[in-house]
């Protein structure tokens, strides 16, 4: 029985950092965009490609930008669940091949 509460305590967590990882990256581009916006002579460069990703989020949010991250992070969760029961299949094969 800990093994399956080892398994789906990974799973959880897996989850979790998962969807956290892609809305922690763009909220700091998007962040770290805003700073350089501040700097003199490169404002509209910041600003395009802050657009540039806005617009690649709506893409994928039927036209609102949140709903495209929120769709990104769902998928990479999923994607993170599916890798992580893989990852704990190949373990029990190789523990009992042995």
């Amino acid at each position: 029985m800990t093994i399956f509460t080892n398994f789906l305590r990974s799973l959880l967590l897996t989850i979790i950092f998962s969807f956290v990882a892609p809305l922690f990256l763009v909220g700091v581009c998007l962040f770290s965009l805003s700073l350089i916006g501040n700097i003199p002579g490169v404002q509209d460069v910041s600003s395009a490609i802050a657009l540039a990703i806005i617009r690649f989020l709506a893409t994928f949010g039927s036209g609102t930008p949140l709903r495209g991250i929120f769709v990104i992070c769902l998928t990479c969760s999923f994607v993170g669940a599916l890798f992580d029961t893989y990852v704990y299949y190949r373990c029990q094969i190789l523990r009992s091949g042995s």
